[in-house]
């Protein structure tokens, strides 16, 4: 049956003057029963003053029946000659019965906001997820000019433009906005989208969206751009204070309120870093600030120490090295308020309604330098997961740069070529070799030398061992060792072999010594050897500058040194350096000296190698026993330089953690190799490293076979981590580079470098090879544990 619209018009009086058969139906009063009687006698309930004041709303009248009906009206004054309102007419439609269908439900049970507009804006349906939003029912709704339903603001303003664009163009639009809503306590990020509504005839009757709520990704995003942030804010200059100021900047007030940087006393100074003790904790405020102006919440002035009870936030953040949370309504958080007010009694009134806080703590190289606060008072959302998250990120950043900053301070009133500050604290994680090392200065009174060693992990589970020597004695000769180690260790992480490692070694010390300076270039007359040891293969190559032999033991075998032929010292120039190659069984050890353990003004060289060689030769318990046995049999008792040891006991991977295949150049050969590298994967355990594999495999073996030149191999290591090297027969290397929005390539080794630990590339006899890392999954022993 056809729905038939209700027309009533009613005199300024209030009374009854016309009467629409679609009056009649809704509510079964004929014409006559009803024209010249007051409207307000056909009303079962008063009329809301929401509905009266926007002349438009839901109402219930009496039937003839004496039952109830719920109709939605909408009342339009009638003017007079002299623009005075002598009547209204009144227009309503019965209750909208329940759409049966599957479309109608979907529409009415969606989770995201749904709305249908006339052509005039005003609101023609709403399902329940939108009602919820607006705090009101769809009846309340229904028949009302959209700015009549919302606050005047320029989001609402905004709203109504884009539906009228709609109307106006035909044509849907989607846009973004972070705006509040009516039942809402706090402004939302919501994703819109609208489009138009047309009849059989195609005629635009309505405009219909959707409003996804987008905040959780909105918040997301504003924590990843503070995140980018920071990477240049802060740490602008090496200086403590000023880096706690920058981020206490960069959070307030976006992250937080109020915050506040406290750092331990020996951070500020000259000291060993301390101990976090494990009751109340001292911290000194260097940084805090305030989205009011003068930071008036602040209960500790810059400068002065605060004490922290065990179970402050702050201490807590300490103890456990995590972010802690309080929010309003916990013991805690309480104590920690009343604390504040307590200290300084002035800012109580700016710390009202003060509701979540988060501590977190400063640590850099697992190190503990302090605490950063975050407090949040108007902002209206309590710290959440995420925002510990962020929170804890940001401050491993920042915490990093505040030890730079320390480390700098402290470098400048210290000696800062110290030998000891220089050498090598902790070698690098690797498992080719297994490595114990002594150094010991001498003790002339020329001081200190420059004698220095080195361990550097390469790609394919490769190790670079270095040792090196510098002239002289004092500050001058342990800043140019510390120099040239930092030259070796950039040189060695382009992957070039020993021989012209050493040339390039030898030209950056040439170039010194020819800037025209007039001073004397320390690194002259430097000696130096670098050695590269590959636990697949089980080669060991070798170059040297001036520098020692070293000694090998094979296993059940005596120690001999290693026949080589060495260049001349760094800087001297006008001859080659020669590289030795020699393969190794696993267990042998590798002696790698400086002159200091076997050179002395009344001892005859000879003599002190055989000595060492014997030494060696002596079977030990551990490296670390071999060592001091070494330095027992062979060091002079009183050394007239200083001594530097690096023993290391070679290892090796064996086939059943190597995987190689030669590579057809065809491009269908690529999801073959995928799929072998898939199974080699599952055979070592490693199921859950496949799809990151999978990727680089093929970006990697793609661009050999398109870029390259054969042979090309594909190889796989399962070592402390998963390695995945492409060679080919070209030598041209490969360079990351940002493809623009239509390029249709360009994005494979950025896809690489995403997905993987690190990776690069190095040259070979043959070419090159392209290796990538990445770590192993948790659980997936590394080859040196299993």
């Amino acid at each position: 049956m056809e729905r038939v619209a209700a027309t009533v018009i009613i005199d300024a009086l209030g009374r009854v003057t016309g009467w629409s058969e679609g009056a009649r139906a809704l509510t079964g009063h004929r014409a006559q029963e009803v024209v010249g009687r007051p409207a307000a006698d056909l009303l079962a309930e008063a009329v809301p003053a929401r509905v009266l004041a926007a002349h438009a709303g839901a109402v219930t009248v009496r039937r003839a029946d004496g039952s109830r009906t719920r109709i939605t009206l909408t009342a339009c004054p009638v003017l007079g000659p002299d623009g005075e309102t002598t009547g209204h007419v009144l227009t309503a439609d019965p209750p909208r019965p329940a759409d049966p269908t599957l479309a109608g439900q979907a529409f009415q049970q969606a989770s995201m906001s749904m709305s249908v507009f006339d052509v005039q804006q005003r609101y023609l349906r709403s399902n329940a997820a939108a009602c919820q939003v607006m705090g009101v029912p769809e009846e309340a709704l229904i028949g009302r000019f959209f700015l009549d339903t919302v606050e005047e603001a320029p989001h609402s303003e905004g709203f109504l433009s884009h539906l009228r664009q709609v109307v106006e163009t035909g044509r849907p639009t989607r846009y973004e906005s972070f705006t509040g809503a009516p039942a809402l306590n706090r402004e939302h990020a919501w994703s819109i989208e609208m489009w138009p509504l047309r009849d059989a005839d195609g005629e635009l009757t309505a405009v219909a969206l959707a409003a996804f709520d987008s905040t959780d990704q909105y918040l997301a995003r504003l924590r990843l751009t503070l995140l980018n942030e920071a990477a240049t804010a802060i740490g602008t200059t090496l200086d403590v204070v000023r880096t706690a100021d920058e981020l206490v900047e960069l959070l307030v007030p976006r992250y937080a309120d109020f915050a506040s940087v406290d750092l331990l006393d020996w951070v500020l100074g000259d000291e060993e870093p301390l101990t976090v003790p494990e009751g109340d904790i001292s911290l000194r405020r260097v940084a805090h600030g305030s989205a009011t102006d003068g930071t008036p919440e602040a209960a500790v002035r810059l400068g002065e120490a605060e004490v922290h009870l065990a179970m402050s936030p702050p201490a807590r953040a300490l103890r456990e090295r995590r972010a802690v949370v309080a929010q309003a309504g916990e013991p805690e958080f309480h104590r920690w308020v009343d604390e504040r007010n307590a200290r300084a009694p002035e800012g109580r009134a700016h710390r009202t309604g003060v509701h979540s806080m988060i501590a977190v703590p400063l640590q850099a190289r697992g190190v503990l330098l302090g605490v950063v606060v975050g407090v949040r008072i108007r902002h209206p959302d309590e710290y959440t997961t995420d925002d510990i998250v962020f929170a804890e990120e940001l401050a491993s950043r920042a915490a990093v740069c505040i030890d730079n900053a320390r480390r700098f301070a402290r470098e400048r009133s210290t000696a800062l070529a110290l030998q000891h500050s220089l050498l090598p604290s902790g070698l690098p994680g690797q498992s080719a070799v297994e490595v114990a090392h002594r150094y010991l200065p001498s003790g002339s009174l020329a001081g200190i030398g420059g004698d220095w060693f080195d361990v550097i992990p390469l790609s394919g589970s490769r190790v670079g061992l270095v040792v090196g020597d510098v002239v002289g004695h004092g500050i001058r000769s342990s800043a140019t060792m510390g120099r040239l180690r930092t030259a070796v260790r950039t040189l060695a992480d382009v992957d070039l072999p020993p021989d012209e490692l050493l040339t390039h070694l030898d030209d950056l010390v040439t170039h010194l010594a020819a800037d025209g300076s007039g001073e004397e270039v320390a690194e002259l007359g430097a000696t130096c050897l670098y050695a590269v040891y590959d636990p697949v293969s089980r080669r060991l190559s070798l170059a040297a500058a001036g520098h020692l032999a070293p000694a090998v033991v094979l296993p059940g075998g005596r120690a001999e040194l290693i026949p080589m032929t060495a260049g001349p010292p760094l800087g001297v120039g006008g001859l080659p350096f020669e590289a030795a190659e020699l393969e190794l069984p696993e267990g042998a050890v590798v002696a790698f000296y400086t002159d200091g353990l076997i050179e002395d003004r009344e001892r005859d060289v000879d003599r002190a190698t055989e000595e060492l060689c014997g030494a060696l030769s002596v079977p030990a318990a551990s490296l670390e026993t071999l060592s001091d046995n070494v330095l027992k049999t062979v060091m002079p008792q009183q050394p007239s330089d200083d001594v530097a040891l690096l023993l290391v006991r070679t290892r090796a991977l064996g086939a059943d953690r190597v995987a190689t295949w030669d590579v057809p150049p065809d491009p269908a050969a690529v999801a073959r190799l995928r799929q072998a590298a898939t199974e080699q994967l599952a055979a070592w355990g490693l199921d859950e490293a496949a799809f990151v594999t999978e990727l680089v495999v093929s970006e990697l073996v793609t661009n050999a076979i398109r870029y390259g030149e054969p042979p090309v191999r594909l190889r796989l290591i399962r070592d402390r981590a998963l390695i995945c090297e492409v060679s080919d027969g070209s030598s041209t290397s490969p360079h990351l580079r940002r493809a623009h929005a239509y390029d249709e390539g360009g994005r494979g080794l950025l896809l690489v470098a995403q997905l993987t630990q690190r990776w690069g590339s190095r040259q070979t006899g043959s070419g090159k090879t392209i290796w990538a890392e990445q770590p192993l999954p948790d659980g997936a022993l590394p080859v040196a544990d299993e």
